[in-house]
């Protein structure tokens, strides 16, 4: 299935591309980035994107994979992340088509209320098992995953754009 690009056509996207890009986010969550409260989940906005891009091949099974995965690394509750990236990739699919007729800057404030829903869940999974309250400056990582949405599509669509080059005989 090929997506519109505002300009470009897309040619379809390689299942390879997208274990390799959540892969790629995975990992980017397992860095060490100390005390930096800011640093966005890679995976939740990874998700939300193909949620966004490739409903059909990247959905909530997925996302409940990923989730435990991040819950093990994370040595958190079993199921805390799954079930708030399953949410999320939920609300990404229902919106997707929606969120497809606008310019990556316009739908990152389509995807800023998903990710601030992701952690108001997180919130209050740890609120009944542990009674610790993050404090507002948790919210910046929804924040900061929001103002690089854009950068995060032109980098995951790359390798789908078509080289331009003018045919006069081909209509696309």
């Amino acid at each position: 299935m090929m997506m519109m690009d505002r300009d470009n056509i897309l040619l379809p996207v390689s299942p390879t591309f997208i274990a390799v890009s959540l892969i790629g986010a995975s990992f980017l969550n397992i860095l060490p980035w100390g005390a930096w409260g800011w640093v966005p989940d890679f995976v939740a906005l990874t998700l939300v994107f193909w949620s966004i891009y490739q409903p059909r091949k990247v959905g909530i099974g997925v996302a409940f994979i990923m989730g435990l995965v991040m819950d093990v690394h994370n040595a958190s509750l079993l199921g805390e992340n799954a079930l708030a990236y399953t949410l999320l990739s939920y609300f990404a699919i229902t919106i997707h088509r929606r969120v497809l007729w606008f310019k990556p800057t316009t739908q990152a404030l389509h995807v800023l209320p998903l990710l601030v829903v992701m952690q108001i869940i997180q919130i209050l999974i740890q609120l009944a098992v542990s009674s610790k309250e993050p404090g507002w400056s948790y919210f910046l990582q929804s924040l900061v995953a929001a103002l690089i949405w854009p950068v995060v599509c032109w980098v995951l669509l790359a390798p789908q754009r078509r080289a331009i080059d003018h045919d006069e005989t081909r209509p696309i």
